[in-house]
């Protein structure tokens, strides 16, 4: 039986976050109820949290339920999705977040993940740090079986990863660097190295996440901030330089944020070489494309954002065994324990690579 009642952390604005029994919501015709069983933390949950981003609400603030990288259980089905038979209450599923409209100009054309009438959960309409959540039943996808919900809720992120993958284009025995080892950075060197690239060079900054890489399917590890580390490499271009015999990297995806990565892709880049970015910067944040060489060099820049029609994709990787999302969850919290969950997130505690709220 769905109760009337339920418990959510209710975001109001930044550092104030409240536990608190709300109303289970209701559900229209094209909707489903979903029971949260996994829900993971993502750097733009802290970054909210904590006032570094705008919420997508008309305030940038809330009364919002955060939380939008999870999986559970189907407790109630709308007159619609029913009628066709689509899911049935008990369906194990996962949820891609953003909710295109499907009837703008945009979407007509096929890029859902630029739609101007787009609701995202838990970013501007409640989303899953919560026992209950619902959606729209379009973008509601069943796991298989033996796929955890911890791996489920992991979907969302590899969703992403997917997409960034498919614009990098990798082509048989291609070197790869990837900037960035956090838990999407890892996921794609598993991509990449079961894309057919013959050498992966992963690049970041602390030796447990370039391990993980190298379990991933990584052939070299760059940190590039460690000078103790075996790793350590003081100059990446001319690492990679010496590691290419000069020709350089055939495909380079920065899977970070970092300003630096993003200029050093430039750099470490070959002759048609594809880069793709990925990480998300500072809103003021600029780099310089040497164009003259980009040209000579007929080079390939493109950007990727979100995860469009790529989520069968990720759940059957994850499915298949391509990427071992079990191994990126690193820290578990139960509901009630979200904010120490947070904390580690933005600290960093204990080596986190994904940090996840599971509701048993």
């Amino acid at each position: 039986m769905i109760p009337a009642t339920m418990k959510a952390w209710v975001f109001y604005e930044p550092e104030v976050m409240k536990f608190e029994e709300v109303p289970v919501p209701e559900i229209a015709d094209d909707e489903l109820l979903i029971r949260v069983r996994a829900c993971g933390i993502c750097g733009s949950d802290v970054a909210y949290y904590w006032g570094l981003s705008p919420l997508e609400t008309p305030t940038g603030k809330g009364p919002l339920i955060l939380g939008h990288e999870f999986s559970g259980e189907v407790v109630k089905v709308g007159k619609v999705p029913a009628e066709r038979k689509l899911f049935s209450v008990g369906d194990r599923v996962t949820v891609n977040p953003v909710q295109y409209c499907n009837a703008c100009e945009v979407c007509y054309r096929g890029f859902v993940n630029l739609c101007e009438n787009k609701k995202v959960l838990g970013v501007s309409a409640n989303g899953a740090f919560a026992e209950y959540v619902v959606s729209h039943y379009t973008h509601v996808y069943r796991l298989p079986e033996h796929v955890s919900f911890k791996a489920g809720a992991f979907v969302e992120p590899l969703a992403n990863a997917v997409y960034g993958v498919k614009n990098l284009q990798v082509g048989l025995g291609d070197t790869v660097v990837v900037f960035g080892p956090g838990a999407i950075g890892l996921s794609v060197v598993s991509l990449v190295k079961r894309s057919g690239a013959g050498k992966v060079i992963l690049v970041g900054t602390q030796d447990f996440r370039l391990e993980v890489g190298k379990a991933m399917g990584a052939d070299e590890l760059l940190n590039v901030r460690d000078a103790s580390s075996p790793y350590y490499a003081p100059n990446v271009v001319e690492r990679i330089s010496h590691l290419t015999g000069g020709r350089m990297a055939d495909r380079v995806i920065v899977v970070t944020g970092s300003k630096e990565a993003m200029q050093l892709a430039l750099e470490v880049s070959g002759r048609r070489s594809n880069i793709v970015y990925f990480g998300l910067p500072g809103a003021k944040d600029v780099i310089e494309v040497p164009a003259l060489s980009s040209i000579f060099w007929d080079k390939n820049i493109r950007f990727s954002w979100l995860a469009p029609f790529t989520w069968v994709e990720a759940i059957q990787s994850i499915a298949g065994g391509l990427v071992d999302a079990e191994r990126l969850v690193t820290h578990v919290f139960p509901l009630e324990e979200l904010m120490e969950g947070l904390q580690v997130a933005r600290e960093k505690k204990g080596n986190p690579l994904k940090v996840m709220v599971v509701m048993e």
